[in-house]
């Protein structure tokens, strides 16, 4: 399937079509490779990507610094990314894929859990601090900015004192887990909103739905 992918999009080197960059995007989801992250709060960046590759019908392949798909929609290219990096270096992966495709801060999108957020609530920004989470300060350090638009899904924050870390890397209980079908289907629905109708308009659509 990637050669495939590869052949339709592979132009000088890219994996995206070059003809237009306000065309091409970049749609990351953070968290932590390996099966004993697979399932904790930490890891919803990844597991909305694994819902929008199910619903546009791609799949991901190994390639350097993470995972990546590619789908078109309406003459726009979408690369998505999984990065490979642990999430507390999570920004190399995104500047090394953004400068690769020649792709606009504008058009770039990162997935993250919140912990600020109750469960399941999704709110989407251009900009903002790294709210203590380590993925984003990574980001923020390869980007110079704090001006990128991200999706925060609300994981909750029922953990006592200390244990913060314990509870993003725990997994989700068979309430939530029940739950999160349906705030996938939601968030899938917001990055094609984001490719095609752009960040205002999304954000005034989606932000706390």
């Amino acid at each position: 399937m990637f050669h495939y992918l590869k052949s339709l999009f592979k132009v000088n080197g890219m994996l995206l079509d070059e003809t237009d960059i306000m065309k091409k995007f970049l749609i990351v989801g953070l968290g932590n490779i390996g099966d004993e992250y697979a399932e904790t709060r930490h890891n919803i960046g990844f597991k909305i990507l694994d819902a929008l590759a199910a619903k546009e019908d791609f799949t991901f392949e190994t390639g350097k610094l993470g995972d990546i798909g590619v789908f078109k929609v309406k003459g726009r290219s979408i690369l998505c990314l999984k990065p490979s990096t642990y999430m507390n270096r999570s920004g190399k992966a995104v500047r090394y894929w953004m400068e690769k495709e020649n792709i606009p801060l504008d058009n770039v999108l990162i997935l993250t859990d919140d912990i600020h957020l109750a469960f399941g609530t999704i709110r989407l920004k251009t900009k903002g601090s790294d709210g203590g989470h380590n993925g984003l300060k990574d980001i923020q350090t390869h980007l110079n900015t704090t001006e990128y638009n991200r999706l925060r899904f609300g994981v909750g924050a029922d953990f006592g004192q200390g244990r913060q870390i314990d509870y993003v890397l725990g997994e989700w209980s068979e309430e939530e887990k029940e739950q999160l079908k349906t705030r996938y289907l939601k968030t899938t629905e917001l990055v094609r909103s984001f490719v095609l109708s752009g960040v205002n308009r999304t954000m005034n659509q989606f932000n706390g739905t």
